[in-house]
């Protein structure tokens, strides 16, 4: 009998009879994210287990009393005990480490005191927190990789490449594949790299794919597609990964086909930037809205548009890639206009005929792809095809049977 085995058959069990788990995230439940990629989960997943769960969470946020009351009631409805710690930014290495070792002492409090029979860690800086208390306690421990962060962060041009930082990133990558029970990522294009990962020959743990997931409960289709006037939308932050001056050509491409095309982006804090760009390139103040909305409100502006965009800039590590608005769109009813080299994105829109891939992000290739949406957009069954395909791949429930099956597996 191994040391896990030993551990669990020890342990008292919580609720239905399973030991408790741990989720650490280090993310926050007071930001957007952590609501709706977190806790979405986490609520139905309590129905039938006890959950504890570790969050980081910065300090605006907290200070906002009421928004810090209403999450915390939100857990409490789920009964789900949360323990909440506070995020640390700068000197950026000095203070994760910081974060690192405070939320290694809570995790290791928490999971002794409560007989935690498995620890889920969201992204690498949580997964050295569990694997702390893997190697502690013998508990399971399911690693949420997410996507390829050291490379993303050499990508997105915050480290040098080869340096000290990635260095011990990568290492720290390993440590995590080799320690975990079992491996969670978004896409299938990053499963297939990870196994190719020299080290994890002969060692690899079992690795399911699970897509960042929409409430299709709220993203849904809401009335017809937009036809006229035609509205080309985006929703969401410009600038590291999101093509801005792209995104801009596609919709003055568009407006050679359609005159009276409308452009509306929803984004917050950008607005001038926006502009800006959007000036440089010739598109008239006029011809565009750009809006702020809460993420409440993101499905009825999703539903004022006829197509959408999601243009990333492509590398290594996006091909871990699952933006969320692809499948918020979709839930809508929308249709999306997308690049080739990000995860999936190519079998889903292409494959299942919801949108249009672009084959690079030249000003050639970019026109071509726009005229094929127009043509898209066109077909009369579109709108519900989209939906279909929302549901079947990108739905909370489908995304919460998939943690369940490996929660399951993981506990028995």
């Amino acid at each position: 009998m191994n040391r896990s085995t030993r551990r669990k058959s020890a342990a008292p069990h919580g609720r239905h009879g399973s030991p408790p788990i741990l989720y650490v995230s280090y993310d926050g439940m007071l930001e957007p994210l952590g609501q709706s990629q977190v806790l979405a989960y986490l609520e139905r997943l309590a129905g039938c287990r006890s959950i504890h769960l570790i969050s980081f969470e910065k300090k605006a946020d907290w200070e906002q009393a009421d928004l810090r009351e209403a999450v915390r009631a939100r857990i409490g409805r789920a009964a789900i005990r949360w323990h909440p710690l506070a995020y640390h930014k700068t000197p950026t290495g000095p203070a994760t480490a910081f974060d690192i070792a405070a939320g290694t002492a809570k995790a290791l409090a928490v999971a002794l005191r409560h007989h935690v029979g498995l620890v889920h860690a969201r992204s690498y800086v949580a997964g050295l927190i569990a694997l702390a208390v893997k190697r502690a306690t013998g508990a399971d421990f399911l690693f949420d990789m997410r996507g390829l962060w050291a490379d993303e962060r050499v990508d997105g041009g915050l480290w040098p490449a080869g340096s000290t930082l990635y260095r011990a990133a990568k290492r720290a990558e390993r440590s995590l594949l080799l320690g975990a029970d079992h491996v969670v990522m978004l896409t299938s294009a990053s499963k297939e790299e990870i196994s190719k990962f020299p080290y994890l020959g002969g060692h690899a743990p079992p690795i399911s794919v699970i897509p960042t997931c929409a409430d299709l409960d709220r993203f849904r289709i809401q009335g017809p597609l937009t036809r006229e006037p035609f509205v080309l939308g985006y929703v969401g932050s410009v600038g590291t990964w999101y093509l801005l001056d792209e995104m801009l050509r596609c919709f003055a491409s568009l407006r050679a086909s359609v005159p009276a095309a409308r452009l509306l982006i929803v984004n917050r804090g950008e607005h001038a930037l926006i502009r800006d760009r959007a000036g440089a390139l010739g598109i008239a103040p006029e011809d565009m809205e750009i809006v702020s909305a809460r993420h409440a409100e993101m499905p009825a502006q999703i539903a004022r548009m006829s197509a959408a965009m999601a243009l990333i800039r492509p590398t290594y590590s996006k091909l871990a890639s699952a933006p969320t608005k692809i499948a918020e769109y979709l839930g809508c009813g929308v249709p999306c206009l997308g690049n080739r080299g990000i995860g999936d994105v190519e079998q889903v829109l292409e494959g299942k005929r919801v949108g249009v891939v672009a084959s690079a992000i030249s000003e050639t290739a970019l026109a071509e792809a726009t005229n094929r949406l127009l043509e898209l957009v066109g077909e009369p069954s579109l709108q519900q095809r989209c939906r279909k395909v929302a549901e079947e791949m990108f739905s909370l429930d489908a995304g919460v049977a998939a943690y369940d099956e490996i929660y399951r597996s993981l506990q028995r």
